[in-house]
């Protein structure tokens, strides 16, 4: 009777080990990040960038502020508070440094902070006219495109990352069009390929790959598929190219010589308003939602939206 006992006894213990066990797992589970991450109201946003500890920068068109928060759970404070009169708009990171490479709009400027404590590492003076709009770092330099000129502005950078000499003025040449008073060079991108830059311009609907050291631009045949775009983001052959008009981020698969490329996906959300720039980590891709048919006041909800790529 005992023996029986003993064995009842663990019988029933191995049971209630192994319902726990088969619950365990799900209960542990950490919380999926969130889709949706809130902005402070009123901070209307224009560029983004993540680095590689799944933080996450926006910059601000009001007042060049920056804020950065946690891909996990979505919770983050300004990181550079904002000047007036000063705006924020595209950027990028150089992971070497964790230097925050940020293209300062209609002041000429760029700015380039400490991303983990915010701190002022440099202002550069790229232009006394223009719309200093985007920036992508490479190994050797950081390039910003000028809206409203038909130029790019390169930064010489160390094999450290540090900065190691003065801004220098690129023409743009070949195949690349102007609008006087338009938006024209906006996003910009690094490919692989030839060590090439990738360039899109707002106003004509077309996207050109750049060489750096002449500024000679050749169009990527897309048959007129990106109509307005803004801000890029390239993953070796796939480009994606942010509408903000469409509500979309359209993905394009592009030939081996990025001579051409072709549609095959549009991305969406029905959280989108406007999106200007994303930017890439795993199989996601996060937009800042600017709101430009939206009024900017203070309390306006802004907020980073993520689609799946």
């Amino acid at each position: 009777m005992r023996r029986e006992l003993v064995r009842r006894f663990f019988v029933t213990a191995l049971t209630l080990v192994a319902v726990l066990a088969s619950i365990a797992p799900a209960a542990a589970a950490p919380p999926q990040s969130p889709d949706i991450i809130d902005l402070p109201d009123g901070f209307f946003p224009e560029g983004i960038v993540i680095d590689d500890q799944r933080q996450v920068y926006a910059s601000s068109l009001a007042d060049g502020a920056i804020w950065k928060g946690e891909l996990r759970t979505g919770i983050g404070d300004v990181l550079v508070p904002g000047t007036p009169g000063r705006l924020a708009v595209g950027m990028s990171l150089d992971e070497r440094t964790g230097h925050l490479f940020v293209a300062g709009g209609p002041d000429g400027n760029a700015y380039v902070y400490d991303s983990q404590t915010g701190g002022n590492v440099g202002v550069l003076s790229l232009t006394p006219f223009g719309f200093v709009n985007d920036v992508i770092v490479t190994h050797d330099a950081a390039y910003f495109t000028d809206s409203f000129a038909p130029q790019i502005y390169v930064v010489p950078l160390s094999p450290g990352g540090a900065i190691s000499g003065a801004p220098g003025v690129i023409p743009l040449s070949g195949d690349f069009q102007f609008e006087p008073g338009q938006f024209n060079a906006n996003g910009i991108e690094a490919a692989e390929v030839g060590n090439q830059l990738v360039i899109v311009n707002s106003f004509f609907g077309e996207v050109y790959t750049v060489d750096p050291a002449t500024g000679a631009a050749s169009l990527i045949d897309l048959g007129g598929a990106v109509v307005n775009g803004d801000g890029l983001v390239l993953l070796s052959r796939t480009l994606y190219a942010v509408e903000g008009g469409k509500n979309q981020i359209t993905e394009i698969a592009l030939a081996p010589d990025l001579s051409s490329g072709v549609v095959v996906d549009a991305l969406i959300s029905p959280a989108f308003d406007v999106p200007t720039t994303a930017a890439k980590i795993g199989d996601s891709l996060y937009a800042v939602n600017a709101k430009f048919a939206t009024p900017p006041l203070p309390t306006t909800p802004y907020e980073i939206v993520r689609v799946t790529r």
